[in-house]
């Protein structure tokens, strides 16, 4: 995936952070098991308990946790992967009850935006120095610069997808779009507003929209902050560290996204779509292009149409057989392309008082191997997102994946484009980013989405917001 930058400039062996344990630690020369990607090192034979808070990454992941554990206790006979399952709904919820009563787990699958936070509370772990350069050089460089802030690494990413858009081909194809040309070269706000005007159909009573986007909730800063990275704002911060979302380009995009709800192209109670209901309204056809997407979603909308055709009763009711196209997001205001990625992985914490060397290389052990190797390649396959780590890559060799070239090059054009990772933002400046977005960004919103507040109402609280957090000379005045 993003493969055009540095990777960390130096790493310390593992053998030296075990070396910290003291005479007190025996230690022993392992070799890795056959089959196994791990990279051999020396460790302690001493028994230790890795904890994993784990929500359902991929459609089968969490059916896998027995294997998993089983298989990373036979590579490493002493240590113990335990892991707790949660929802997308709660996981975040438990991690931060858990980081708050300063007893986190040992890993924490999570989006690496959220580091800055958890480096601000002091339980996130820096494993710079003991990270193997085995494990580092296994990945792609630009994937592993995501799970950095500043100097410190502190965990591994599971994959490095797109936010794209979705798009129901029967329905493009009718509504005159050259999808083909739109995923290879894009297409503008203008461009794409019309495009979905077209999609708009009413038939026995009932309205196909041209495009649906779900945002209740958190969601709506999903909508946002894809939009705004293809509207010259790729991070909530520029270059000299200025706030961005005061630009003029932030009013703009903001009036633009009302605009399609006032054209008709969106419904009115868009405002109430959640994930759920998005997905649910893009398979029985209440919408052409849908939003955001992962490659996955190709894959869930496969398995759907194969109950369709199998006259499964749990198939989605009243869904059609649909053929999910990958679509670009559209630039706004004369931008160029910045595509959105999401960059999730294995965190890695620890508790009120340091571990001792030795755990702490066991956690960075179980966090490898669950972003590497089998465990990776499986769950990634079952994604449909490509592979970061060349023990991933060996692995899904020999793995078959049914997939449209076509959403494969749209899914790589994007990546060429795709929005850089920004380890430079000092930590405490992103979690004043993060509070605004909660406290300001995201109701606005939501009271712009459902048309209780104005585009110059909303641009000038967050402005306002921006001031306070930042001062008057930390934001972008143009």
């Amino acid at each position: 995936m993003k493969r055009k930058m540095p990777v960390l400039a130096s790493v310390v062996a593992l053998t030296m952070a075990l070396t910290a344990c003291g005479s007190n630690s025996g230690t022993k020369e392992t070799t890795t098991p056959a089959g196994s990607t791990a990279p051999a090192a020396t460790a302690s034979t001493a028994k230790d308990t890795i904890t994993a808070l784990l929500p359902p990454v991929s459609p089968n992941y969490q059916k896998n946790f027995e294997q998993i554990s089983k298989d990373f206790t036979a590579l490493y006979p002493n240590l113990t992967l335990k892991i707790e399952p949660a929802s997308w709904e709660d996981v975040k919820q438990k991690l931060d009850t858990q980081v708050n009563a300063g007893s986190p787990p040992d890993i924490a699958f999570g989006g690496s935006d959220g580091i800055p936070k958890y480096i601000e509370q002091g339980l996130l772990m820096d494993i710079t120095s003991t990270a193997t350069p085995e494990m580092i050089s296994d990945y792609d460089k630009a994937p592993l610069e995501y799970m950095k802030n500043g100097k410190g690494l502190y965990g591994f990413p599971a994959y490095m997808e797109v936010h794209a858009l979705g798009g129901n081909k029967d329905f493009l194809e009718k509504a005159g779009i050259d999808w083909k040309k739109v995923q290879t070269n894009g297409w503008t706000y203008d461009e794409f507003r019309q495009a979905i005007k077209k999609g708009v159909v009413t038939e026995n009573g009932k309205t196909r929209y041209g495009f649906v986007f779900a945002v209740k909730g958190v969601a709506a800063v999903d909508y946002l902050g894809i939009m705004a990275k293809n509207a010259g704002m790729p991070h909530a911060f520029n270059k000299d560290l200025k706030y961005a979302y005061t630009s003029k380009n932030y009013l703009g995009l903001l009036k633009d996204l009302r605009a399609l709800i006032d054209d008709g192209s969106m419904p009115k109670e868009l405002s109430s779509v959640d994930a759920g209901k998005r997905w649910n309204m893009f398979l029985t056809g209440q919408t052409m292009i849908t939003g955001k997407g992962l490659a996955t979603f190709e894959n869930s909308a496969k398995t759907n149409n194969a109950k369709i055709k199998a006259a499964d009763g749990s198939a989605v009711k009243d869904s059609i057989p649909v053929d999910y196209i990958v679509l670009p997001a559209p630039t706004f205001q004369g931008a160029k392309p910045s595509a959105a990625t999401v960059v999730d992985g294995y965190m890695t914490f620890r508790g009120k008082k340091e571990p001792t060397a030795e755990h702490k290389a066991n956690v960075v052990k179980a966090a490898y191997f669950l972003a590497s190797g089998k465990v990776a390649a499986t769950t990634n396959n079952d994604l449909f997102a490509a592979h970061i780590t060349q023990s991933a890559k060996k692995e899904a060799a020999n793995m078959k994946i049914d997939r449209n070239p076509d959403n494969v090059a749209a899914v790589d054009n994007m990546l060429k484009n795709a929005t850089p990772a920004r380890s430079d933002i000092p930590s405490d400046l992103s979690a004043k980013a993060i509070k605004l977005e909660t406290e300001v960004i995201v109701p606005k919103f939501q009271g712009l989405i459902a048309g209780e507040v104005t585009p110059e109402a909303m641009y000038e609280a967050v402005k306002a917001a921006a001031i306070a957090a930042f001062g008057a000379d930390g934001i972008v005045k143009d």
